[in-house]
């Protein structure tokens, strides 16, 4: 009877936390003439002509809950008054490597968020599965910015690069709620991943996946989006992006993707462009492919 009880009792502890999932713990508005980078983005405390639109928006470092950790991330706002569709961006790197930060979604995101966007962003749990548990992290942002009162709850995209990606892809395999998407030069096939740069299965899956070695094959194909192209949430869409000239993710794994979504009939679009990982020579392009993807799928309500 104790053991009945107990089992009863801890289900009871279970069912609250994942009820409190999403629940924002802390939100601070943060100064951006604080960060680190406010000195690459203006003189004499003056913005450069690039970065004039931040003056539009509000950068807020939040804690929220998922399942049982207390998880960091990052909200954009527009400072006007109003509800704006939202977008969860996915960083990439692991753990402490290439974290979420103000630099980072400013770099990917502001411009966005300036057409009229509320972005929001985790930094995944410290326990990184390289795309196990941590799933949940991006997941539960879709309640997260229920408590967000410039946010429109009900039309969400999503956008994610490198190994945010990845993220994306799961997202799509396991939530309704993400209406449209896009990738950037995001891995699709780890089998890929690792025989071109063995230092990812050495230094982060053998690290970070849970009994790696013993389950190796499942536990790549788990993160492949190329194994379950079938299972992607057919009523969203996706704009896959990549550099021809990337080498950290094979512009092949994206063409190869393709292949896979045109076979399911997937609603996608996939666009190359002859740069690097990080697109440094067509950031003016990356901007504009992600602000007219979204204006089209997300604002304008077409998919």
């Amino acid at each position: 009877m104790n053991k009945t009880l107990a089992i009863l009792f801890f289900s009871c502890l279970v069912s609250i936390g994942n009820a409190q999932n999403g629940k924002i713990l802390s939100k601070r508005l943060v100064d951006i003439k604080q960060t680190p980078m406010w000195n690459a983005i203006s003189e004499n405390n003056q913005l450069h002509s690039d970065f004039e639109h931040l003056t539009e928006l509000d950068f807020y470092f939040i804690t929220y809950q998922s399942d049982s950790f207390n998880v960091k991330g990052i909200v954009i706002e527009p400072k006007k008054e109003g509800k704006y569709p939202v977008v969860i961006f996915n960083r990439g790197g692991n753990r402490d490597f290439a974290p979420l930060n103000i630099e980072t979604i400013m770099q990917y995101t502001s411009k966005l968020a300036a057409q009229g966007y509320v972005i929001i962003g985790s930094n995944y749990r410290t326990k990184d599965e390289f795309g196990g548990a941590e799933i949940n992290d991006v997941l539960c942002l879709t309640e997260t910015v229920k408590e967000l009162e410039k946010a429109d709850a009900e039309n969400i995209g999503m956008f994610g690069w490198s190994r945010g990606g990845m993220m994306t892809y799961l997202a799509l395999k396991k939530s309704d709620k993400i209406k449209t998407a896009i990738i950037g030069n995001g891995a699709s096939n780890l089998y890929n991943t690792i025989k071109e740069r063995p230092i990812i299965e050495t230094k982060v899956l053998a690290e970070c996946v849970p009994n790696y070695f013993n389950n190796k094959d499942n536990e790549l194909k788990k993160r492949s989006a190329i194994f379950w192209a079938d299972q992607l949430n057919k009523e969203s869409s996706l704009l896959i992006l990549c550099g021809t000239k990337d080498k950290r993710v094979d512009s092949k794994q994206a063409e190869n993707m393709a292949k896979e979504l045109t076979k399911v009939n997937y609603n996608f679009e996939l666009r190359k462009f002859e740069t690097d990982h990080f697109f440094s020579t067509h950031k003016a392009e990356l901007n504009k492919n992600v602000i007219n993807w979204f204006n089209n799928k997300l604002k304008n309500g077409a998919n």
